[in-house]
């Protein structure tokens, strides 16, 4: 009897040995080093496109401050709200251009130059960079507008503001905060070039198969003009001009060409006629005579080095990776994260008719209730998000519209939800079948397709 306890406690003992090895290896393999592999021009640019670029990016990493009176800060405009005082500070990861870093730059922001800033809960060092949104006004109609982090109370160049920070503690204890964090720009200037009709042929493609696993989709539309619009979390934004005006106002308290109005503008906290940041009539130097982008506007410089970055490099596949891509094919991923699309015309010619690996088909679809942030925009409801491109995935810190992960696996899984607890919410997601599909693989073949898509 003691023989045959014995043999029982070593083949459990086994079996639990086996069990931890099997789902050891299936795990995010985490961000992979090396050569980042972006940030530079799109290969092929004109040599006036790449002085432009050049020009560009470094308005890109420019850093603001009220009124560009403070050393190291010659950026005008920050405030009198304001979430991060660069484009470079919240898109870094791995470039500039990217998504979040590590650690936060958005802690030490809160006190720069003598601000009287508190941390909110969710702005951690090891954490995502983030803006917050509240889903409902106090009268119980909805918001969903960006609510700055910080004000520029306190700040050696604030005299006189006295803007107190919204109340976080009290929206999250009333779970009334929502929050983004910021995508990657790099490769934009190929989905701009990306005609409409290529995305509805595309998104018609595999309609029978998309049927069958419950997957719609549909474009955020432009109310203006009747087009597709592609650019943020939610397909809102129609084009990057749009796109970059809008989170240099919210995002930095920046009025310009494009968002004309201050934000927050109460009295005492407002130093600079609007728009802040305009077309410049002189070069830095006093020269009416100047490159493009010495007398553009920080507004259309970023538009510019969003428009003229190269995308993402993927890295080379091993064996495992290879199979991986073969699965990511083969339980659905791929229906919406499409691989491929062509360019139309373009005004870079080096734009034009180019072939490109976005991993998205720029549509909405619902993600259900788990993903769900109560916030409308456009022609997307509260559980509608744009299918996120996987271009650049394998570098990328935090995962989902608000960071709330780091492990690719818990992302996978989060798009899977048939919780309907949240009001106004549809209940299943269009992904749940393809996730269903993902989870009855086996544990080798989940870490070949983790293992793929952090090649990417």
């Amino acid at each position: 009897m003691k023989h045959k306890h014995l043999l029982a406690v070593v083949g459990l003992a086994l079996t639990v040995v086996v069990n931890a090895g099997t789902l050891e290896a299936q795990r995010d393999p985490g961000p992979r080093g090396g050569d980042p592999g972006v940030g530079g021009s799109f290969p092929g640019l004109s040599h006036d496109e790449q002085s432009f670029f050049k020009t560009a990016i470094q308005d890109f990493m420019e850093v603001d401050s009220v009124s560009g009176s403070v050393s190291g800060e010659s950026g005008s405009g920050l405030g009198p709200t304001f979430n991060g005082n660069s484009c470079a500070q919240c898109h870094a990861q791995p470039a500039v251009g990217g998504s979040s870093p590590t650690p936060n730059p958005q802690v030490a922001l809160a006190n720069l130059d003598g601000a009287g800033n508190t941390v909110p809960s969710f702005i951690t060092t090891d954490g995502p960079v983030r803006e917050a949104r509240f889903i409902r006004n106090a009268d119980g109609s909805l918001d969903g507008g960006v609510h700055g982090l910080y004000t520029i109370a306190g700040r050696t160049d604030g005299e006189g503001c006295n803007l107190a920070q919204p109340d976080f503690a009290k929206q999250i204890a009333a779970n009334n905060v929502i929050f983004r964090i910021p995508t990657p720009i790099f490769g934009l200037g190929l989905v701009e070039a990306t005609p409409d009709s290529t995305l509805q042929a595309n998104l018609a493609a595999n309609r029978g198969i998309k049927s069958q696993l419950g997957i719609n989709g549909a474009f955020n539309m432009s109310g203006n003009d009747g087009t597709i619009t592609r650019f943020g979390w939610k397909a809102q934004n129609k084009s990057l001009m749009v796109f970059a005006g809008e989170a240099y106002n919210v995002e930095q308290g920046v009025s310009n060409e494009a968002f004309g109005n201050e934000r927050a503008a109460v009295a005492g906290c407002v130093y600079n006629g609007s728009p802040e940041d305009a077309t410049r009539m002189l070069t830095e130097s006093g020269s009416p005579n100047g490159t493009a982008a010495e007398l553009s506007s920080d507004l259309v410089n970023f538009a510019g080095f969003m428009r003229l970055t190269a995308p993402p490099k993927p890295a080379p596949m091993s064996a495992s990776a290879t199979n991986g891509a073969h699965l990511f094919n083969s339980v659905g991923c791929a229906l919406c994260h499409t691989s491929t699309l062509t360019t139309g015309l373009a005004k870079s010619v080096a734009m034009a008719n180019v072939t490109y690996h976005p991993f998205s088909d720029f549509a909405l679809h619902h993600m259900g209730a788990r993903l769900s942030d109560g916030t409308n925009q456009g022609a997307a409801g509260p559980d509608q998000f744009r299918t996120a491109p996987l271009w650049g995935l394998g570098q990328r810190l935090f995962f989902l519209h608000d960071g709330r992960t780091s492990d690719l696996l818990q992302a996978i899984q989060a798009h899977a939800s048939s919780d309907c607890s949240r009001s106004n919410t549809r209940c299943a997601s269009e992904a749940n079948n393809v996730v269903r599909q993902f989870n009855s693989l086996n544990r080798s073949q989940m870490q070949d397709l983790l293992n793929f898509l952090r090649s990417l």
